[in-house]
């Protein structure tokens, strides 16, 4: 991770509550002469009886670099990735199959199947299913 610098944050807040996380990456922009948008900060925890906050942070070189690297649940929470929403029902109908496959990836469900014509024809043909599984696959 050329492109990255990761750090341990320790960030004193004497007589305030909990300091947001926006306000140490404005503070960390200006410290390392960045954006905030490529500053990422995560795992902060305050020490008991406050005052002190101990925490990670990442800084990307560029914004592009960030989103290939950081997690999507980090990125989310900065508004730089949307998760597809899915109905309940359709999660669990895709569960409940998933369970009924066998041998075969468990990510193949529920996609759209190629090749079932050229399958489905050499199957006419008396070529085994494993042949056409290898071939084809």
């Amino acid at each position: 991770l050329n492109d990255t610098e990761t750090n341990g944050r320790d960030v004193l807040h004497p007589g305030k509550a909990t300091v947001p996380k926006t306000e140490i990456r404005e503070k960390l922009a200006k410290m390392y002469k960045t954006i905030p948008d490529v500053m990422f900060v995560f795992g902060f925890r305050t020490h008991f009886g406050g005052g002190k906050t101990t925490g990670f942070g990442m800084i990307y070189d560029s914004l592009g670099y960030a989103k290939k690297n950081e997690p999507k649940h980090r990125l989310a929470r900065h508004g730089l990735y949307e998760k597809k929403k899915t109905s309940g029902k359709q999660r669990r109908e895709r569960k409940n199959r998933m369970k009924k496959v066998r041998a075969t990836p468990k990510a193949n469900v529920g996609k759209k199947r190629e090749n079932t014509q050229i399958a489905k024809s050499a199957m006419k043909e008396g070529t085994s299913q494993w042949t056409i599984y290898q071939k084809y696959n």
